[in-house]
Parts: structure tokens; C-alpha cells; sequence
């Protein structure tokens, strides 16, 4: 038997981990062309129409995408494919009717919202452009969450990678045009990169929609009951409803979190440039650093969901509470390590890949999230994936709830550092309570000496060695900045590697 047929779960995440680590690099260096071009206050714009693009994004497919892969993994789970194919049916086509109508709307009323809700008539021409990628992004989600049912995760990373790729070359290519016309480059630069990237991501994902349903598989008659499109769309709306409703109220909360960082910034006497400038610097440079390994955790979380779903239709509890420990127990090594490197290397990292202090400051501080931030987003892919949706959105409301709170009172008073402190509460409070959730339904083990105490002396004691090439290596050899400190971190990730290994902490056969 094939390993990809033994261990779907470890095979799937390995593939979208390395198109995941792969896109984000090459969205490393289209930030830090965006930064050069359109400037730290075009990237804030930029960031501003997101919250209003996410909420578009919800209503449309957020719900139905997960109902979609729970749907699906429980029917091929008990062998109907045609059944399957229903769920699939119904679902693409309740998503994308709904994605046209939210299309329509934002780039009717794009002037509106960008004068009374953003409060920045500059993104007005923005949402008017994005707002036709709602349906081309819904198409490439929805066979995206076909394939992951199936465990299959070849067509969703090179759709990823495709539209990561498209966006890039395309933004590159119209700032070449507009340079060679004097025309200088404003946020809309990159509007226009999201928007090729999800029109070729969605085409390359319908293509190979169409020839995965030429299989015998759907061809032949099926031996099992296969339910009407509307007892199929019944359970579909079911599922989907309560999660698109989540999903919309929270986005709502995240527009208003948007929307207020720059206005309390203003109250805190900052000019609307330096508002903007400092909203496009944490959100637009520092958040995807600390986001970075994230993709990794992405990719776990993304093929825990119908796991857990075909587990659960299969009774099959020790395999769910297996599944639980060891993500937690790799997230939580993930999240030492990689906060251990942005708290002792954020500043340099600020510095030489954006050459902006500010960066810097904000990913040292950001660090501490990384533990709580990675183990978060695995843990409710598994709440999810077994049916609990109004616990993941209760503890995510709860999570904003505090931000908020932090904008509102904190922001006017300590500036941006009020929004950064901010964060770390709220991150704290919704792992707790995912935990503490979680721990209900699922009788895991938790192993605090093995899966933190020890982490953190081996991150210390890696640090310290990489800390000491850095300066050897500066004193030394006079490398160039992201030269010495690429060696510099990597020494620290063998250093903390090595340390597990030799500690039994992971075991290369597993």
C-alpha cells in the first residue's frame, strides 16, 4: 500500500505545508516590493478593503466550504461517490449564485462604504476591482474543499501556487507599464494583482474539476441510495448556515477592528498618513511574518477537518483523541521555536528585509502569540471537524471582543502598543477556552513537561548558539545582514531539531 493511501493525513499536510512555505516566500518579496512601490500608507489602504472583501467572502462560500468537505468526507466514507458528488453539486451552486449577488452589491455601493464605513474614499476604485474576484475566488474554494475531502491535495496547492504566482507577475507587469509612462503606482497596483491570481487560480481548478468527474467512478450507476438535490441542499444549508452567520458576524467585528485601529491612531495624536502608515506596517509586514510558519498549522488544520468528520461517521474515537495530542503537542514545538526566533531576531528581521524599525518592534512583541496562535487554529479545524461550530464561534467572538475593547480604551491612551497587548490577551483567552471546549468532547492528554518546559530549554539553548554565530559571523566574516542572519537561524532550527531528537521528542520514522 501506498504511504499516500496509509497516511493521507501526514501526506496532504506535507504537500500543502511546502506550497504553503513556497507561496508565502514569494509573498515575502511581493510585500516588500508593495512597500516600495506603493509605500507603507498604499499598503494600509490596501489592508483597509480587506475586512469588506472578507465579509463578501463569507457570505458566499465561508460556511458552504466547510459543509462541502464534512459533507463529502462522510459520504466517501461510506463508499458513494455519487453521493458525494450531489453534496458537491448543490454546493457549488448555492456558493457561487450567492458570490454573484455579493459581487454586484460591493461594487454598487463600493463609494458608500468607502466614505461612511472605511472612512477612506481612496478604496473606492479598490473594492470596485475586487469585488468580481468573489466569484472566480469562490469557484477555486469550493473544488478546493472537494479535493480535501478526498484527502487529495495536489490540485489545491497547485492552485495556491498558481494564483500566488499570477498576482506577482501580474502587479510586476503593471508597474512596468505604469513606470514606463511616469505614471506612479497607487494601492490599486495590487488590487489588480489579487484579481489575476484568482481568475487564473480559479480557471486552473475548474479544469481539473472537469476531468476528475470524466473518472468511472461517477460514471457508473451507484449500488447506494444517492439522496435528491434537495434533501442534498437541505443538509448543506443546515451545516452551512450557522457557520456563514458566524462567519459574517465575526468579519463584521474585524471590519469594525479595522476600521477603528487607524481612528483611535488619530485620537492618539497621529496624523491620518502615520495612522495608515503604522495600520499598513503591522498588518501588511509584521502579521505575515508571524504568520509565516503558520502555513504549516494551516495545512494540518485544513486535513484534520474530514479527517475527524470520516472518524467520527466511523465511531472511531481513539483515532480522533490520537489525532488531537500529537497536534497539539507539534504545534505547541512549532510555536516555541518560532517565537523564540521573531523575539530574539525581530528587530533584524524588521530592519534588513523592509528596512523599517517599526517592523521590527512589532514582531518582537508579536512573538508571544506564535505558541497560542498556531495551536488555536489546528484545535478548532477539530471542533469543526466534529460538528461543534457555535463553540469556535463563541470563544473567536470572545477573542475579538477583547481586541475591541483594547482599540476603544488602550489605543487613545498607549498607541499602537495598546492594539499589540491587545492581541496577546485575547489570543491567550480564545486558547484557553479552546481547550478548555475541546477537552469536553475529547478526553486528550496534556504532557506539560514534554511539551513545554522542555521546548523552551532547548529554544534558549538554541538561540543562545545562534546569537553566537551571528556575532561571530559579524566580526569575523563581514557577511552581508540576511546572509548572517540566515545562517544565524538557521544554526538555531538545527540546534532545536537536534535537541528534540536527541531528547525523544520526535522521532524521524513517525
Amino acid at each position: 500500500m501506498s504511504s499516500q493511501k496509509k497516511h493521507p493525513l501526514i501526506t496532504g499536510t506535507v504537500i500543502l505545508t511546502l506550497t504553503g512555505l513556497i507561496t508565502r516566500v514569494m509573498g515575502f518579496f511581493y510585500r516588500i516590493f508593495l512597500s516600495h512601490t506603493i509605500g507603507a500608507e498604499g499598503v494600509g489602504i490596501y489592508q483597509l478593503i480587506f475586512p469588506v472583501y472578507a465579509l463578501c467572502f463569507s457570505f458566499a462560500v465561508a460556511g458552504i466550504q466547510t459543509g462541502i468537505s464534512r459533507c463529502c468526507a462522510s459520504a466517501l466514507a461510506q463508499k458513494n461517490p455519487a453521493k458525494a458528488r450531489s453534496y458537491f453539486s448543490c454546493g457549488f451552486f448555492l456558493s457561487f449564485s450567492l458570490s454573484v449577488i455579493a459581487a454586484a452589491l460591493l461594487h454598487r455601493y463600493a463609494g458608500f462604504l468607502s466614505r461612511s464605513l472605511l472612512k477612506e474614499p481612496r478604496c473606492t476604485p479598490l473594492l470596485q476591482l475586487v469585488a468580481w474576484s468573489v466569484p472566480l475566488g469562490t469557484v477555486h474554494t469550493c473544488v478546493s474543499a472537494w479535493f480535501f475531502a478526498r484527502k487529495q491535495t495536489a490540485v489545491p496547492s497547485v492552485s495556491q501556487f498558481l494564483e500566488q504566482a499570477a498576482r506577482i507577475f501580474s502587479s510586476v507587469f503593471f508597474y512596468l507599464i505604469l513606470s514606463e509612462k511616469g505614471i506612479a503606482p497607487t494601492p490599486l497596483l495590487a488590487a489588480s494583482g489579487l484579481l489575476a491570481g484568482e481568475l487564473v487560480a480559479s480557471l486552473f481548478s475548474a479544469i481539473c474539476l472537469l476531468f476528475h468527474f470524466q473518472g468511472t467512478e461517477y460514471k457508473t450507476p451507484s449500488p447506494l441510495p444517492v439522496p435528491s438535490y434537495a434533501a442534498c441542499a437541505g443538509r448543506l444549508v443546515a451545516l452551512s448556515l450557522p457557520l456563514t452567520v458566524n462567519r459574517i458576524l465575526l468579519n463584521l467585528l474585524q471590519s469594525g477592528e479595522a476600521i477603528l485601529i487607524p481612528s483611535r491612531l488619530r485620537q492618539y495624536g497621529c496624523s491620518s498618513f502615520q495612522a495608515l502608515s503604522i495600520y499598513g506596517i503591522l498588518t501588511g509586514m509584521a502579521l505575515p511574518f508571524i504568520l509565516f510558519p503558520s502555513a504549516i498549522t494551516n495545512s494540518v488544520s485544513t486535513m484534520l477537518l474530514p479527517t475527524i468528520a470520516q472518524e467520527q461517521a466511523k465511531g472511531n474515537r481513539k483515532k480522533i483523541i490520537s489525532a488531537t495530542e500529537k497536534t497539539m503537542k507539534y504545534c505547541l514545538l512549532l510555536g516555541i521555536f518560532a517565537g523564540g526566533i521573531f523575539f530574539f531576531f525581530g528587530n533584524l528581521l524588521g530592519t534588513l528585509v523592509y528596512g523599517n524599525q517599526d517592523a521590527g518592534t512589532f514582531i518582537q512583541i508579536l512573538s508571544f502569540l506564535c505558541p497560542f496562535l498556531y495551536l488555536t487554529g489546528t484545535l478548532s479545524s477539530i471542533l469543526n471537524g466534529l460538528g461543534h461550530t457555535s463553540l469556535c464561534f463563541f470563544q473567536n467572538v470572545v477573542g475579538l471582543s477583547i481586541r475591541i475593547f483594547f482599540i476603544l480604551f488602550a489605543v487613545p491612551r498607549a498607541g499602537i502598543q495598546g492594539y499589540l497587548w491587545g492581541l496577546l490577551v485575547s489570543q491567550l483567552v480564545t486558547t484557553l477556552l479552546n481547550l478548555f471546549f475541546l477537552h469536553q468532547k475529547v478526553s486528550f492528554s496534556f504532557y506539560p513537561l514534554q511539551w513545554l518546559f522542555l521546548p523552551l530549554a532547548f529554544l534558549v539553548l538554541s538561540c543562545g548558539m545562534g546569537l553566537f554565530v551571528f556575532y561571530l559571523c559579524d566580526s569575523l566574516f563581514s557577511l552581508p545582514g540576511l546572509w548572517n542572519l540566515g545562517i544565524t537561524m538557521g544554526v538555531c532550527g538545527i540546534s532545536y531539531l537536534t535537541c528534540l531528537l536527541c531528547s525523544k521528542q520526535i522521532h524521524i520514522s513517525s
